[in-house]
């Protein structure tokens, strides 16, 4: 029974474990706005990436960049897109969501990246005068068929001030408040501001709104950072 126990963690680590970093990446602690948050950069940034977890948003961002709640999908590939060559901010879920904008737009075109509940978030960031120049809604709360009132068409109330938008949604995503239902309708309300690409297998356990869920792209990690890093190059 321990041995099972033990082969089980081993092979959740790949998923979960903290990233190395990539060579040349410096990785440090940042506030923005007073708000804890992890920034990594590469030698020659081409572009800026705003990374906006899911849940409750609470990190645990550490002096030196570390984080401590690292298994959302956006968290956990952080580095990889650094690895890319895009400066990575990946801030508290309090953030102000223009103010992290501004921060990095120092690198260069920011776009920011939102899952779950972070895109309530981004929404309501982009509602409040952010203007990031591009913005990626990953497993996202888009319209009322998504399964919550609390979506990102209801949040914006029109798409006049939607930047281009990237949909990333698995087909099979079981959470019952981002249902693939939800991304037809927020493209029709985009008009022609948003599109989508969609993931498919994979893997699925546990709670289907968690990381190891089609919810949370477990074993998709490749897929989702280069759909997103080759939205935010262009």
């Amino acid at each position: 029974m321990r041995r099972a126990a033990v082969c089980f963690a081993l092979l959740l680590l790949p998923l979960l474990a903290t990233p190395a970093p990539a060579a040349g990446v410096a990785v440090s602690g940042t506030t923005v706005g007073g708000v804890g948050a992890a920034l990594l950069v590469p030698p020659h940034p081409k572009a800026a990436l705003v990374l906006m977890t899911g849940g409750d948003g609470q990190l645990g961002v550490g002096a030196d960049g570390s984080i401590a709640r690292g298994g959302n999908q956006l968290v956990r590939t952080r580095e990889a897109y650094a690895a890319r060559g895009f400066a990575v901010l990946v801030p508290e879920g309090d953030v102000d969501v223009g103010a992290a904008v501004a921060a990095m737009s120092r690198f260069g075109k920011v776009t920011v990246v939102a899952t779950s509940r972070g895109t309530q978030r981004a929404a309501r960031g982009i509602a409040a005068g952010a203007r990031p120049a591009r913005l990626v809604l990953t497993s996202g709360f888009l319209s009322d068929a998504s399964g919550d009132g609390d979506n990102a068409m209801r949040i914006l109330g029109s798409p006049a001030t939607l930047p281009p938008t990237l949909i990333v949604h698995h087909r099979h995503d079981g959470c019952r408040k981002t249902s693939p239902e939800g991304v037809a309708p927020f493209l029709a309300w985009a008009a022609g501001r948003a599109r989508v690409t969609w993931l498919d297998g994979g893997s699925d356990d546990g709670d289907a709104c968690q990381v190891r869920a089609h919810h949370g792209f477990a074993g998709l990690d490749g897929e989702v950072v280069a759909a997103v890093a080759g939205f935010a190059a262009k």
